[in-house]
């Protein structure tokens, strides 16, 4: 291929070069068991150590308030079912939002099947979930509320720091999963009302395959994988010490960056959605305008189907993603989409493309440009388009 434009960040990034240069020694090098007695083992306990200041660092927690696990997923799952174990004796009720990630979604549906009844707030046009329906969904027995901190999809923030008020106000446990959020927006546990904390290396140019929970001292919460005595005997399995030591080199990377690399970002989202709204008709941002993730751009397209517009834009070298999962082998659009009101026809008809530091406004154009004249090619296809158009000249 000789064009690549990687607009597909959110799905994963690419690995830092500092980040496989830090990894590497201890693949073939420094490769001992941390649980391990001699020196030459025992040493990759303080590496470890090292990496858990870093993301506590950037987060105003505490080390000791860092547990390693594989990714997100393991996170959330970790959070929601752990934490349902541990205060079922309080209550079984949990409320988390409608757009939430099938890691949380999912998990949920598992704790409905196992007792637990669970409260989906809806969101807004714009993605929001409302601080007063979160106060009014709360009862006497509900233990913990979930809301993520910015939608994977839509690049919606939610208003974290008000929702996790409200759930402390009322003694309830509040996790947010920010695995699309650390790394690329300011994040402290303590003025936000944070309990738990979900986050994923690979989604901020770390490794795959390693990620983290943010746990408050003081939160009980059991072990989610049972065995050895490992993070302080809440997970157990051999540490993956290249893993962590990557994230922990990326989360430091994320923090040093951050301010002038999400400037960069904002400007050229912001660019492109201009240039989208005012040259091509019949679209629809996704998403709210300004509380949204910095490289997320979100739109809906009338009279094309995503996963066309998908192909054709490969075909261009240009990486994107659909806001219909027909590409994962359903024929549903998303349910994010869905939440926020947008028919099926519409919402089938949505592409999400997310930025990096190394996009620059030549790639925005070339991009832009080609998205026009692929909407153009497939609304000339269409036959809703064609009595569209034809109804509007009448």
């Amino acid at each position: 291929m000789e064009k690549l434009i990687y607009l597909d960040n959110a799905a994963t990034t690419k690995t830092a070069p500092e980040v496989v240069e830090a990894m590497l020694p201890y693949f073939t090098e420094h490769y001992g068991n941390p649980s391990s007695i001699y020196q030459f083992a025992a040493a990759n306990k303080e590496v470890i150590d090292k990496s858990r200041e870093k993301i506590a660092g950037m987060l105003g927690a505490k080390r000791e308030e860092i547990y390693f696990t594989a990714g997100g997923s393991e996170s959330d799952n970790w959070a929601l079912i752990a934490a349902a174990e541990a205060y079922a004796g309080k209550g079984k009720h949990i409320i988390t939002s409608k757009i939430e990630h099938h890691a949380i979604l999912h998990t949920c549906e598992y704790l409905e099947k196992k007792g637990y009844e669970v409260t989906y707030l809806d969101v807004d046009e714009e993605g929001m979930v409302s601080p007063e329906q979160l106060r009014a969904s709360i009862r006497e027995d509900t233990i913990l509320i979930s809301v993520m901190f910015a939608n994977n999809e839509i690049g919606t923030i939610q208003p974290i720091g008000e929702l996790g008020e409200i759930a402390h106000e009322h003694g309830i446990l509040f996790h947010t999963d920010a695995v699309q959020a650390f790394g690329h927006v300011p994040i402290d546990v303590d003025s936000l009302h944070i309990d738990m904390l979900s986050a994923s290396g690979h989604k901020f140019n770390g490794p795959k395959g390693i990620g983290f929970l943010y746990i408050r001292k003081g939160v009980k919460i059991r072990s989610f994988i049972h065995g050895g005595a490992q993070e302080r005997k809440r997970r157990a399995g051999t540490e993956n010490v290249p893993g962590i030591v990557g994230i922990g080199v990326a989360a430091e990377r994320a923090a040093r960056t951050m301010e002038e690399r999400t400037r960069k970002e904002k400007e050229l989202r912001d660019y492109m959605i201009s240039r989208i709204e005012s040259e091509i008709p019949y679209c629809r941002l996704n998403g709210d305008r300004t509380r949204r993730l910095p490289n997320n751009v979100n739109f809906s397209f009338r009279f094309v189907e995503g996963e066309s517009l998908l192909i054709m834009l490969d075909m261009k070298g240009i990486c994107a993603s659909s806001g219909s999962a027909c590409t994962s082998g359903s024929l549903d659009p998303s349910h994010v989409l869905l939440a926020i009101g947008l028919p099926h026809e519409i919402a089938h008809g949505s592409l999400r493309m997310t930025l990096s530091e190394e996009i620059s406004r030549e790639d925005a154009d070339y991009v832009v440009d080609a998205l026009k004249e692929i909407v153009g090619t497939l609304r000339n296809m269409s036959p809703l388009y064609e009595d569209f158009m034809k109804k509007k000249q009448a």
